[in-house]
């Protein structure tokens, strides 16, 4: 380090982790109680503070590998937060991104080794500092990339029934839809196949399985809900 803009005040540069996950029909955030001051005991996302030997993307990466263990997540920046008085501590910047995951694939271990745990967006906790607002902006922007870009599939296990897919959608837009229309447009997409396996946990008559097809979606991407 060089002994360049001595003048200059110094501020903290932190990232925050918002990880949504699909289950039960609910879409649903990783939080967990604070372990530090200031806001020990408070309901809190999961994030750090970025190292001098990395970007914001490389301290995000690392955050989130730390929590869920897992590599190649679908994640984007939500953006920067950084009002005066956001963190009682320190002068803090925080740049929030947010994680799309399948919950089938934490290990339900590492939430007691974080001491996490899954909680429906619907219901949020009062979260520390700025929090809450990150995890709406964040949701806001899931919405909208949902709407042209078929990033929900991360948030569902490999196969699935239109049910699940459908459930999903009125999950992250908050409102119901309307079954017909929705199953409709979704059989004019080839890359969504149908498969010949039957699901006979969630379907008292055994509903059929689709997957998504990613190399036949790449040929031709055309996806709008």
């Amino acid at each position: 380090m060089t002994s360049f803009y001595f003048e200059h005040q110094k501020i903290y540069v932190s990232v925050d982790c918002i990880i949504f996950g699909f289950d039960d029909n609910q879409l649903k955030i990783l939080i967990g109680k604070r372990h530090m001051d200031p806001g020990r005991g408070e309901w809190s996302l999961y994030g750090g503070f970025v190292r001098n030997d990395e970007s914001v993307d490389d301290a995000a990466d690392r955050t989130l590998y730390e929590l869920t263990g897992l590599r190649n997540v679908y994640m984007r920046q939500v953006g920067a937060f950084g009002s005066v008085e956001r963190d009682p501590g320190e002068r803090v910047v925080s740049v929030a991104y947010y994680a799309l995951i399948n919950v089938k694939d934490y290990e339900e271990q590492l939430l007691k080794t974080h001491q996490v745990e899954w909680v429906n967006v619907e219901n949020m906790p009062k979260l520390f500092s700025d929090h809450n607002d990150m995890v709406r902006q964040a949701r806001k922007l899931m919405r909208q990339k949902m709407r042209t870009e078929p990033v929900g599939f991360n948030l569902l296990p490999e196969l699935f029934t239109l049910t699940q897919l459908q459930k999903l959608y009125e999950a992250v837009n908050g409102e119901e839809i309307d079954k017909r229309n929705f199953r409709k447009r979704i059989k004019e997409m080839d890359f969504i196949e149908k498969t010949e396996k039957i699901d006979k946990l969630t379907s008292r008559r055994g509903a059929a399985l689709y997957r998504f097809n990613k190399k036949i979606y790449n040929e031709e991407p055309n996806f709008k809900l």
